[in-house]
Parts: structure tokens; sequence; C-alpha cells
């Protein structure tokens, strides 16, 4: 006799800063809650990117929870940018405080989601072999948590060790005396060099693309820095909701054409010297609209690249040209451009040199081999959309959600595809993302959408779907605000331009985390304008549909 399977109201998928304060809010508004995690401990993203140097670019006190005060009060902090172990270390402190680990199977990943219309229900398919029903869904799988390997030949031919830095090893490599290969150099392989540099008998970095690197400036904390920050925490989180970044820095409104060249001279070195993730796009409010005021930027931090590396040819090769400053996520090291001064680095330009295959001793380029014994290959993620799109989820008649989103993600406010009712994504397409703090758009995320699972249940209502015209007018409006940018100059993983075959969609949010918070408490306090509503009205079932008046303008209205 087969066991009857347990419906619980919440499956969360995913043990980082998303799936853990999914199962509190979740638990606290007395839903039940049953979450998988695929690894074998909490963390998340910090759980599979510990490659060295591996941290995060935003400051500590931002990129943490704000729920709890106490939870503030008593984390202490080690540095301005907690580095990967730190924060695996924080979450872990908060799974044990809050008692989240009873939730959380380990070890189990989620293989397919199926939906079934005449329950209303999710069921769902695990790798342990075993079937929940959930009467909603919450993915919490993270916008870079799935790996996108190197489109290079030969590279199962490689007979030294070989590592991605989205899935880096628990046990940490050697490196000494080795001579180490880094592909790729984004926000992973920047870190990974400074890192390295030094620590090894020779560093070749291979270049696919020069990026901006600006000053991180990390620092040890003192006692005194962290008493200071402890007693402003509440101003700082109040402003940080409603400011575009998430942080509490609101942007200038000054064009820096206005500005005199001594005046932007004097604010960029200022950028420069007391640098954060988005230090140089403070200084002026046109940096990402102006293609002149952008440039002016650009060339600033290539003037610094200049007088930085002593050599002029591998100078040459690290200037950033052919996108706009800040259209592709900027980098923070305080080492990484000074590491090429080293007589044991050495740069492969991509572009002048292509790399024609890996073979068994290390990588062939056009000018011929160079031999290594270990190859560390920082090619980025499937952002967005890849977590999601390697899970079997089923919608509404069947629809795989891989076949709705073949031509583009489409949700609505990044929260629900439509089609996929009960299905919440967290900080999903058409969200904000990775272009506010995570941290703080996560929480938000979150406190929606058990806002949202209190209202319906309050109500008896039994389904939530989003309305195919409210997820047409909301996506539009996303592509709308980013042609009013710079963004679409750059080939980034913000379009899904990293993956050959992906979609060319710009899909994170661009109008900013407060205007986004706004509409979403807008859409929720109008009764969930833009959603269909599936009430239950007798005893055997008859349902009652109630679909939220559409407006167009109450959709996508809001400054930028």
């Amino acid at each position: 006799m087969s066991q009857e399977v347990k419906i619980v109201d919440a499956v969360v998928i995913g043990a980082g800063f998303a799936g853990l304060y999914a199962i509190k809010r979740l638990r606290d508004a007395g839903f039940s809650v049953q979450a998988f995690e695929a690894g074998d401990g909490i963390g998340g993203t910090w759980y599979w990117n510990h490659y060295p140097g591996a941290r995060v670019d935003l400051e500590c006190w931002d990129y943490s929870y704000s729920f709890s005060s106490e939870l503030q009060d008593e984390w202490e902090w080690s540095q301005r940018y907690p580095s990967a172990q730190e924060l695996m270390a924080y979450l872990e402190h908060v799974a044990d405080r809050f008692k989240l680990r009873q939730q959380i199977q380990f070890n189990t990943r989620v293989e397919a989601a199926e939906f079934i219309e005449a329950d209303n229900l999710w069921l769902v398919r695990t790798s342990d072999g075993k079937t929940r029903k959930a009467r909603f869904l919450v993915p919490a799988t993270g916008g870079l948590s799935v790996p996108k390997p190197p489109e290079i030949p030969g590279i199962e031919t490689f007979r030294g060790e070989a590592y991605h830095t989205g899935r880096w090893p628990r046990q940490e490599p050697t490196y000494e005396g080795k001579r180490i290969g880094v592909i790729g150099t984004g926000s992973s392989g920047v870190q990974v060099v400074h890192s390295l540099a030094g620590k090894c008998k020779h560093l070749t970095v291979f270049q696919r693309t020069a990026v901006f690197v600006v000053p991180a400036k990390n620092h040890p904390l003192t006692p005194e820095m962290r008493q200071r920050a402890r007693a402003t925490y509440a101003e700082r989180r109040s402003l940080s909701r409603i400011t575009r970044f998430g942080i509490p820095a609101p942007m200038a409104n000054e064009s820096a054409l206005d500005a005199t060249p001594e005046e932007r001279r004097a604010k960029f070195e200022n950028a420069w010297i007391n640098s954060q993730l988005l230090g140089f796009r403070q200084c002026y409010g046109d940096i990402l609209a102006n293609d002149e005021s952008n440039e002016m930027v650009a060339e600033f931090i290539r003037s610094k690249i200049r007088e930085i590396v002593k050599d002029p040819e591998t100078s040459r090769k690290l200037l950033p040209y052919g996108f706009p400053f800040g259209t592709k996520r900027p980098c923070l090291s305080d080492t990484y451009y000074s590491v090429f001064n080293r007589d044991d680095v050495s740069l492969v330009d991509l572009k002048s040199t292509p790399i024609v295959r890996i073979v068994p001793k290390g990588v062939e380029t056009s000018e011929g081999l160079i031999e290594l014994d270990m190859l560390i290959y920082a090619t980025g993620y499937d952002a967005f959309t890849g977590a999601l799109s390697h899970i079997d989820v089923r919608g509404v008649g069947g629809r795989k959600l891989s076949d709705k989103w073949a031509a583009g993600a489409k949700t609505y406010l990044g929260l629900v595809a439509q089609g996929f009712p009960n299905l919440f994504t967290v900080t999903g397409p058409g969200s904000p993302g990775p272009l506010a703090n995570m941290a703080m758009s996560i929480e938000q995320h979150v406190d929606w959408i058990a806002d949202c699972m209190t209202y319906l249940r309050a109500n008896r209502i039994t389904r939530i779907d989003a309305d195919k015209g409210a997820e047409e007018n909301w996506m539009q409006h996303v592509q709308d605000v980013v042609s009013r940018t710079l963004y679409e100059k750059a080939n980034s993983w913000y379009r899904g331009a990293n993956v050959p075959g992906k979609p060319q969609l710009f899909l994170p949010y661009l109008g900013g985390h407060g205007n986004y918070r706004k509409k979403c408490e807008e859409v929720a306090a109008a009764g969930y304008l833009g959603f269909v509503l599936t009430r239950e009205t007798t005893a055997t079932g008859m349902a009652d549909k109630a679909a939220s008046r559409i407006a167009a303008a109450g959709l996508a209205g809001g400054a930028v």
C-alpha cells in the first residue's frame, strides 16, 4: 500500500540568504514549511562559491539581515567586506539562533515540480526518490547559483587539476609550486587572481574581456567602528529601503557635464580613494545614461591602470573598452592591477591570442602551448533563470517553465510567472535582483510573499496567478526603463549574453529598489492588482475566480 503524501503549506528550495529567511518568515506566520538544499550545509551561493578570495562586494552593514535588531547587535563582523567563509559562519549562526535546520533536508535536490490543477497543489519530486505536496512553491535558488561551463574544446582531456569557481571543492587545493591558469576576469576571476598571485609557481591569466576594477579599501573593523554602526543601524536600514540600490547612499542628480574638469577630477579621485562598488556611479546622476559622462569615468579609471601597471603592453591589454563603465558589474580589488607587475604573473589577451583548445598538458593558444598543473574556470553563471531551468517545473496544462521562458523569461514583478500558480520566485527575473543590495531585496521579496500567503489564507483563496496582461505590461516596463540607459550597449550576463543560445533580454528591473518596493506595496494594498485570485466558495470545491482589475498605469507607473 502506498504511503499518503504529506501536504505542507510551502516547499522552499535552497538554504542560502533567501531560503533561510523564507523558512523563518513563513514559519513565524504560522505556515508549515519543508526546505530542500542540494548541498550538505547552510550557505546557498556562498556554500558553493568559496574559491580563493571570494567575498561580497557590499559592506557588511548592508549585506546582512535587517529583520532582527538583536541579530545585528550580537554579530561581530571582522572586516568591511566579509569573506565567503565569514558569510558562511554568519548564516550558520542565523540558522542555529532561529532554529531553522529542522525544516531543511540537506543533500536533496528538487528535480521536478508539477502543479496539480484539481487540487491547487504542487507535487514536488526530490532526488531521494520521494514526493511531497505543497500549497505553495518558493524557489529561493539564487540568481548566480548555476555555473556556466566554458565553451572550449578539449576540457575533458586536461590531466591536471581543474575547478570552476562556482563549484569549488570542500577540500582546499594546494597551490605552492604549481603553474596555474585562470580563465575569465569577471568578479570571481579578479578575486582568484589577486589571491593566488605569489602563492604559486606561476599564474597565467587568460583575459576574455578587460574589466573595470576599482579599489576595495577593505579593512579590519575595530570595536569603535562596530559601535558606531550599531548606533546608526535603524537609520541606515530605513534609508536603504527607499534608495535605488538598497544601500544608504542616495544618488546624485547633477550631470558630469555641468562640472568643471577640476571638479570632476576631485570627485573621481575621492571615489577612487574612498571606493565602494557604487562609488563612481554616485558621483553624478547621468553616469549610466549619458555616453559622454560615462566616458569621463571610464577614462579616469584607465588612467589609473596606466599608472599602476608598469609594462606598457600589459597595461594596454588591461584597459577596458567596448562597453560603458557600470553596464557590467565593476569589480573590487586593491591589488588586481599591481599583480601584473610581478614576474610570476602573465596575461594572455584572448582577443589577440585566442585559446585553440585545452590539451592534456595545458592550454593551446594561437601562439603555442602554455603548460599548466591547474586550471581554474572563472567563466560565470547562467544567471537569473539557470537554477529554475534545471528543475522540471510544469504549470497549468503541464506547460514547462523552460518552454515559457524559451524566448525570454517573464514574470509579474519578478514574483509570479503567469501559468504557474502558487509559485513565488525570490528576486526573480523582472525584479531589481543583483542591481540592488541582494540581502535587502531578499527580505523585501520574502516579506511580500509571506504577507500575500497570509492574505490568501485569511480570505480562503486557494490559488494566485499573474494576469497575462499584467505580466506583459510589467516586462515591457522593465525593457522601457533599461532603454533609457547605457546598459543595452554591453553584452552582459544581465541580459544572458554570456550563455550561448540564451535569449537576449535584459532581466533585472532598473527602476531601483525603492521604487520597486513601493510598486509591490501598491499592488498588495489594491487587493493584489494584476493577479488572478481563485476562492473556494462551496464545500464541494466550486471555485470563484476573481481577477483583480488591471490598469496599465497602475502596473508600470512610478519614477525611475
